[in-house]
């Protein structure tokens, strides 16, 4: 693991931005959620398996703090630590940061809870794998 965790390149595409010549900010949830999906396929974890098995990761929480807007062509890094709080939630703590300089776009937390049959379930089964791999941070 690089001291970053996961992380993710990507290049802003003309049609995600607005008439202000900027990334919309709605477009930024989607970028950490591509990097959430990948940093998953990453660990081995086939998110679309753990849904036929009745397994659901559901967002709680999102917070998202705009700091330096994106332009069309700009490339960029999604970077993501994954943490926990207690037995239930899991926590990706996300970057977005400009390629170029380094320069920090977004900062992110997203609270998730793992779900079966629509009813809360530990998320130490999961947690495992990535406590191992050495990706998770101490509890937060």
């Amino acid at each position: 693991m690089n001291e970053s965790g996961f992380e993710l390149e990507m290049e802003v595409r003309d049609y995600e931005c607005d008439l202000q010549g900027i990334v919309n900010n709605a477009i930024y949830q989607n970028y950490l959620e591509h990097c959430r999906h990948k940093f998953l396929q990453s660990a081995g974890i086939d998110f679309v398996q753990l849904h036929n098995d009745g397994i659901d990761a559901v967002v709680i929480k999102a917070e998202i703090d705009y700091k330096f807007p994106l332009r069309p062509g700009d490339v960029f890094f999604v970077r993501l630590k994954l943490g926990k709080q207690g037995n239930l939630r899991v926590i990706f703590d996300q970057q977005i940061v400009r390629k170029a300089d380094e320069k920090l776009i977004v900062k992110a937390r997203t609270t998730t809870v793992l779900t079966k049959n629509n009813r809360p379930l530990a998320s130490a089964f999961l947690l495992k794998e990535f406590e191992e791999s050495g990706f998770l941070v101490p509890e937060v």
